[in-house]
């Protein structure tokens, strides 16, 4: 973890915490170290700072599309927390590397599969890149879900908290795909990621994945036998 974090995560904290009523009580369930991905819905631009100050000290470092570096501020946020880039332009197989090494080197690393921001809170559907980083690098998964955010431009303009809520679930792994169905593994156990994080939501939050219930097949609970 880069030095200047000891300065900018607990002023981060304490500015975020004025603005929000947080609980946090669930993400003490965090290991003090990876390897682990951490899979998250993602909602606006809130629910990252949140997450890495309420973390903090524990290294964790996460996805930041490029143009991040361009904003003197968020450029250092983002340096600070040692984020990944990203270029959404391009194939960018130097991102995969990058956090692959971090978790080589017992990182925590948030992947929020949406790839997008859904703004209402509601989840879209999810990309199988984090599939392929979970297969190559065999860490364990862990869906932290947060909620409520989705209000927080609307309660500044009314001078009003906003409530946020984390939880956090249960860990799981990968199943070894059988021979020859590699392909449909993948796209299986990218809804299987999403929909483990959508059984952490209210149900008007699940969007895309309102049958989050449904038994996993390419999911299996840390330490179950292959």
């Amino acid at each position: 973890m880069r030095r200047s974090s000891y300065v900018i995560a607990p002023l981060v904290r304490a500015i975020l915490c004025a603005a929000c009523r947080v609980d946090a009580s669930e993400l003490a369930k965090l290991p003090r170290r990876g390897p682990l991905i951490i899979v998250s819905n993602h909602i606006n631009f809130l629910e990252v700072p949140l997450l890495y100050t309420l973390v903090y000290p524990r290294d964790i470092s996460g996805f930041a599309k490029i143009e991040t570096w361009r904003s003197p501020l968020l450029g250092l946020l983002a340096t600070a927390w040692e984020c990944v880039p990203v270029d959404r332009d391009a194939s960018d197989m130097s991102s995969m590397r990058l956090a692959l090494e971090a978790l080589a080197r017992g990182r925590m690393l948030n992947i929020m599969p949406e790839g997008t921001r859904s703004h209402d809170g509601r989840l879209g559907r999810g990309h199988a890149g984090v599939v392929s980083i979970a297969m190559r690098s065999r860490a364990p998964i862990l869906p932290v879900v947060h909620y409520g955010g989705e209000a927080f431009w609307s309660n500044l303009k009314r001078g009003k908290r906003t409530a946020v809520r984390f939880r956090v679930g249960e860990p799981y792994r990968l199943r070894e795909p059988e021979p020859g169905k590699a392909k449909s593994a993948r796209t299986e156990a990218t809804d299987e990621i999403m929909r483990s994080i959508a059984r952490l939501l209210p149900p008007e939050y699940r969007g895309a994945y309102p049958e989050a219930d449904a038994p996993f097949r390419q999911l299996l609970p840390l330490g179950a036998p292959a």
